[in-house]
């Protein structure tokens, strides 16, 4: 298969380093790794295993033209980009998989490729972009992929059976929209909290920053954990977040509570992908994650007051309050 990835951070360079291992025609799209990467290749270290290769590499979507498969893997905050990175990759047989986090990246992709050209997946790992062209994979890799808006396709299951084929346990879902939810059972605290840990707990509880107060160390996974104020409004998140999705008839169990938290005690000192982007002075991305599930929310009729909390913090903390 002739495969493009857009957007080559952590989770673009992992699923295309696997694909392309796996001996597909993988193109990587890259602005400021693209020296470092032509030159060198991607290198995915990981307990599990560790493994060099030479992925394609293209600066404009133009000298990679139509694939057969378009991986999106960019941060949502770049999704004003993608009028101008898409097109060219799209031809009569192309699929458009948005890796992404959060609510609403298939629906921006199916305005430019066609809803019958876009799927999503929903990926659950553990990873860290430690250098250009370098990635840690510290736990966990399943992707769950499902079609937007209908049920699954002789492709679908084609596309699994490559992932799959590539060394990536992956699966099809006959509802993509609940598979996000179940992903955001796990964003919304240990993304949001991660970086709110810079507001403090009491700020976080009442959904402001105090005037003049000190801005605290961001929070990985662990400790979010180990304290049991900040373990217990993660598990508060969890249940608004799976009140929500249920409001809305999507079938998330209350189980997945205790289930992602059990995940999470495996990865240690893990710095969530916001949290990441917070210290290196990024934008958030605050829309997907958090302030679209909390007007979803609202719309079914749950009004999660943490989430509504965490959201009031975030802003703050990104300067948008």
């Amino acid at each position: 298969m002739k495969i493009a990835v857009v957007g080559c951070g952590a989770l673009g360079s992992f699923y295309g380093a696997k694909l392309c291992r796996a001996g597909h025609e993988v193109h990587f799209l890259l602005r400021s790794d693209f020296e470092a990467v032509r030159r060198h290749g991607v290198w995915i270290e990981s307990a599990e295993e560790s493994f060099h290769v030479q992925p394609l590499c293209a600066r404009a979507p133009l000298e990679i033209g139509p694939a057969d498969l378009a991986l999106i893997a960019l941060k949502t905050t770049a999704n004003h980009a993608l009028p101008h990175l898409l097109p060219p990759l799209i031809g009569p047989q192309t699929a458009v998989l948005t890796l992404q986090n959060g609510l609403g990246n298939e629906a921006a992709i199916a305005a430019i490729a066609v809803p019958e050209k876009t799927m999503g997946g929903v990926c659950f790992v553990c990873l860290n972009r430690t250098a250009p062209g370098r990635v840690k994979h510290i736990a966990h890799g399943n992707v769950v992929i499902g079609e937007y808006k209908r049920a699954s396709q002789a492709r679908t299951h084609h596309f699994t059976q490559v992932m799959t084929g590539a060394g990536v346990a992956c699966k099809v879902t006959e509802n993509l929209e609940q598979a996000r939810w179940e992903k955001l059972v796990w964003n919304i605290p240990f993304n949001g909290l991660g970086v709110a840990g810079a507001a403090g707990l009491d700020a976080v509880l009442q959904g402001r920053m105090p005037p003049g107060a000190k801005r605290q160390g961001c929070l990985t996974t662990d400790l979010l954990l180990s304290h049991p104020g900040w373990e217990r409004l993660v598990r508060e998140l969890m249940m608004e977040t799976i009140a929500a999705a249920r409001a809305q008839n999507l079938d998330v169990p209350e189980a997945a509570a205790d289930r992602q938290i059990a995940r999470t005690r495996l990865m240690g000192a893990y710095k969530a992908s916001t949290l990441i982007d917070f210290e290196n002075g990024r934008e958030l991305e605050l829309e997907g994650l958090f302030l679209e599930p909390l007007r979803r929310a609202r719309q079914a009729g749950v009004p999660c007051p943490r989430l509504a909390a965490l959201c009031g913090v975030l802003a703050q903390l990104a300067g948008k309050a």
